[in-house]
């Protein structure tokens, strides 16, 4: 049949409410990106290394494993987190003769079959404050885990941060933790992301190579900051992702540098000081809060961010 002009009209203004809605459906029915990750505050991560060095001052000048600083340090930790809402877990382990402690602290909502975890070792050495190694680590960690908060962030995935104890000795918090998962429940984790010093002060801008798509995500943030990276090797093992990474686990993480010297090639990549360690005061006493470079916390803490936000959709 025919249409007379009128009809045309009215028949064309009919089928041009049927797509407005269809589009209207489609689009309520597809799933919204989720929101691109903050800016991490570099105030607030160096007050936490404030605290965590006043812990440390008023506790014989370390946050060791077995001592009163690393307790308070964890303390501290987990009232900041309780205060933001996450569920918290303190796991308890032996080792030298000692209490070591770890920290877990959930985020709720997001598929528990996938678990996209971020953690660093909140313990010194016994010779001082442990601000670069591995207060760094653990205050953007906290920092980043509060932002979480602040955004009353929902990601696909579920979130899960961690603090380790006794990584000097080891590894052994960590360890501990990666044995007392069932099989199923390793396999539920989806990726580990690891910090053990990020604001060495004369840094260079390292990833871990072991997980393709955690190193990319790493590797896609410092190029969009025109900021070179080259693959972490110096501490390849040696922190808290090794016993993850062994398990089957996918791993990944940034690094600063410890006792490794920078390189003429790598000044002219990054600045600083060729022929000076990345920290010169690696498990030292002088490892306080002026041992931190101010730009490279920055940027790590923010990565770290984007790597979560990323990685959790």
């Amino acid at each position: 049949m025919k249409l007379s002009v009128p009809g045309r009209a009215t028949g064309a203004a009919a089928m041009a409410i049927a797509a407005l809605l269809t589009t209207s459906a489609i689009a309520d029915a597809a799933p919204a990106r989720v929101a691109a990750a903050p800016d991490i505050p570099l105030a607030n991560v160096k007050a936490h290394l404030t605290q965590l060095q006043s812990i440390a001052t008023a506790n014989g000048g370390n946050r060791a494993h077995g001592r009163a600083g690393y307790k308070a340090s964890l303390d501290y930790v987990k009232a900041k987190l309780d205060a933001a809402g996450f569920t918290t877990t303190i796991q308890q382990f032996t080792s030298s003769g000692s209490t070591g402690y770890n920290l877990i602290a959930d985020w709720p909502g997001g598929d528990t079959n996938q678990v996209v975890m971020s953690g660093s070792h909140l313990d010194s050495v016994s010779a001082g404050a442990g601000i670069n190694d591995n207060g760094s680590g653990s205050a953007a960690v906290l920092e980043a885990a509060l932002a979480v908060s602040r955004a009353q962030y929902q990601p696909t995935k579920h979130l899960r941060f961690a603090w380790w104890g006794a990584e000097e000795l080891g590894m052994v918090g960590s360890r501990y933790y990666v044995n007392s998962l069932t099989t199923a429940n390793r396999a539920k984790i989806s990726g580990y992301l690891n910090f053990d010093m990020i604001g060495s002060p004369n840094p260079g801008y390292f990833v871990y190579d072991d997980d393709p798509a955690i190193e990319k995500t790493f590797k896609d943030y410092f190029t969009g900051l025109g900021v070179a990276t080259e693959i972490e090797t110096e501490g390849d093992g040696r922190s808290d992702h090794a016993y993850f990474k062994s398990a089957g686990i996918p791993v990944g993480g940034l690094f600063t540098g410890a006792s490794t010297r920078k390189t003429a090639a790598q000044v002219t990549k990054w600045g600083g000081t060729a022929g000076v360690a990345f920290d010169r005061c690696y498990h030292s006493s002088c490892d306080t809060t002026t041992n931190i470079n101010d730009t490279a916390l920055n940027r790590n803490s923010d990565a770290l961010a984007y790597a979560v936000w990323e990685l959790s959709e």
